[in-house]
């Protein structure tokens, strides 16, 4: 599918926006760290922080809301009221990984390990023999909130092939028994380790929320890739996120960013839950709308659904449709599913359209093999949430949901210009 030809771009450009993407990630650990670093880009761009529990503010201008890991903003024009539509570019903060058991610690065979489990899809054996570190929330009794990151503390020992010779013909993994990292000789009170960062007394810690991540940073190969973790979805998070401080919009402009998509949103910051529907609903009342004229903006608004998908991997192409598929570096891409494990429909279509034309660029499609199962996205909760049209769309990626993913640095840069694009046709 070919919206126009490609617009002449400086590999400095998509450069520099790598630069700024593998910044954004490095800063973004967890999904919680993610929220902050919207939040602090929203802050320097002149956004007004809004709070659930005081009244809601829908002047003209950013206003933004933090819960956990998600973060809700909204963009107001001038002369906005209960005329307008929403304009709505979803995606999530949280990736695979592993998360912290609440009891972590462990000694096994003069090793001390640290107990977790295992958090949405993750390839297992990508997260072997790296330097692994934790990040997260830590809840002291008295309710306050502390971020903590840490740096290599941990790692995921293979068993070597002396010692499994089927290992390069057949690697089986128990995720309790293999993928048990460990920390330290001895033993070592992970509790302890964790308050002198937080800055507060072992003893007082209530609850934590904290995910393994990958240490090594990201890094751009050959000016055309880009390697990091955490691209499903924090890609689809930090180039809404540029498009929608970019843009200048004549509805309202939504930016969601939800948590716990991985593993099926069902959750008080998830698609699943009201979070979004509660931003748009205390919106229109904010700006004057009744009951009847708030399902009119409804009406009137559409979605896109920004995550990561699929480009063909030249060593398994056979997993893909042979008559279309995506190729990495062919630009952002539509994905389409019959059983509406993607949102999109024609409607959809032609709106993503218009918005890539709007940008001056390509897209591709993506349709699964008929033979090969489809992911989802927050796309269909979204239209089956709030009724509203809705169109999936994404980065091609290979190695989706390892320690370390793969993109191209056009295809990141290019779904923030469409995506801008849509924001000036929406």
């Amino acid at each position: 599918m070919q919206s126009t030809q490609q617009a002449d771009n400086t590999p400095n450009t998509q450069l520099e926006y790598a630069h700024d993407l593998a910044d954004f990630i490095s800063a973004s650990p967890s999904s919680y760290h993610a929220a902050r670093q919207i939040a602090c880009r929203l802050d320097k761009a002149g956004f007004s922080q809004q709070m659930e529990d005081e009244e809601w503010s829908a002047t003209p201008g950013g206003h933004y809301l933090v819960r956990g890991g998600a973060v809700m903003a909204w963009r107001v024009p001038e002369g906005a009221g209960p005329h307008n539509a929403f304009a709505i570019v979803g995606s999530h903060t949280d990736s695979p990984s592993f998360k912290v058991k609440p009891s972590p610690n462990s000694v096994h065979s003069g090793f001390a390990q640290i107990n977790v489990e295992t958090y949405g899809g993750l390839l297992y054996n990508s997260w072997l023999n790296r330097e692994l570190g934790l990040a997260g929330r830590i809840v002291t009794v008295d309710g306050e909130e502390h971020l903590v990151t840490t740096g290599a503390i941990m790692v995921i020992p293979q068993l070597a092939p002396h010692l499994d010779r089927a290992a390069n013909k057949e690697l089986k993994l128990n995720p309790q028994t293999h993928l048990h990292p460990l920390w330290a000789l001895g033993e070592k009170d992970l509790f302890e380790f964790l308050a002198e960062r937080a800055g507060v007394p072992a003893d007082e810690i209530a609850g934590m929320d904290l995910f393994a991540y990958d240490t090594q940073p990201p890094q751009v190969i050959s000016d055309e890739f880009f390697a990091s973790g955490r691209q499903d979805n924090l890609v689809s998070v930090h180039a809404s996120l540029t498009a929608f401080l970019a843009a200048e919009p004549t509805e309202v402009a939504v930016f969601s960013a939800f948590d716990h998509e991985e593993i099926g949103s069902s959750t008080t910051t998830g698609a699943c839950g009201p979070i979004l529907e509660t931003t748009l609903k205390r919106t229109a009342l904010a700006l004057g709308a009744t009951q009847e004229q708030y399902f009119q903006m409804l009406a009137r608004s559409s979605c896109v659904s920004a995550d990561a998908g699929h480009s063909i991997n030249p060593n398994y192409p056979e997993y893909h449709d042979p008559d279309q598929h995506p190729v990495m570096g062919n630009g952002p891409m539509l994905k389409i599913n019959a059983n509406q494990r993607y949102a999109t429909d024609a409607h959809g279509q032609a709106l993503w359209l218009r918005a890539a034309f709007a940008a001056g660029l390509s897209t591709q499609e993506f349709v699964s093999n008929n033979a090969v199962s489809c992911g989802t996205t927050i796309g269909p909760l979204t239209a089956t949430r709030l009724g509203i049209e809705t169109v999936d769309v994404g980065v091609p990626l290979l190695s989706m949901h390892s320690a370390r993913e793969l993109s191209s640095i056009r295809d990141d840069w290019e779904l923030a210009e469409i995506l801008k694009g849509y924001w000036s046709v929406a």
